[in-house]
């Protein structure tokens, strides 16, 4: 996985990976076109992104024909990215949670006073507070 990380480190080599992704199938020359770099660089790129599995290549003939392969950037965004975004739907799910449970305790009874005075209440229960003692905000029209 680190030679992906590398291979996709360069803006030139993920500029050139958006070419197949436009148009999947296509040779050095149709890659070259409108790069502001010369051919062998291009293939200097190609050849990184090929070693990297973000390239395949099949030949056509004497055509030699470059295929984006998803494969390793699904791995990329399963393990890098998928464990944050469970974990961090989990909390946002937790926390709905928790603000239903509230908002029903807080409907049939009253809040409960703080334990200790000098510890401040937590900011859920300061939002709830101050929304039900404050009076209706009204918007620039003057309507609540």
């Amino acid at each position: 996985m680190t030679d992906v990380f590398a291979a996709l480190a360069d803006e030139t080599r993920r500029a050139l990976l958006d070419r197949p992704f436009i148009k999947n199938g296509q040779n050095i020359g149709d890659l070259h076109s409108g790069m502001a770099m010369s051919r062998q660089a291009v293939a200097k790129h190609l050849h990184i992104l090929e070693s990297a599995n973000l390239v395949s290549v099949h030949w056509q003939g004497r055509e030699k024909l470059h295929y984006l392969n998803p494969v390793p950037l699904g791995d990329i965004a399963q393990r890098w990215v998928g464990k944050f975004e469970d974990a961090r739907i989990a909390a946002l799910t937790d926390f709905k949670q928790q603000q239903a449970r509230g908002e029903t305790a807080c409907r049939t009874s009253k809040p409960q006073p703080l334990k200790h005075a000098h510890q401040p209440a937590s900011p859920v229960r300061r939002i709830l507070s101050i929304q039900s003692s404050s009076r209706p905000l009204r918007n620039k029209s003057g309507t609540a």
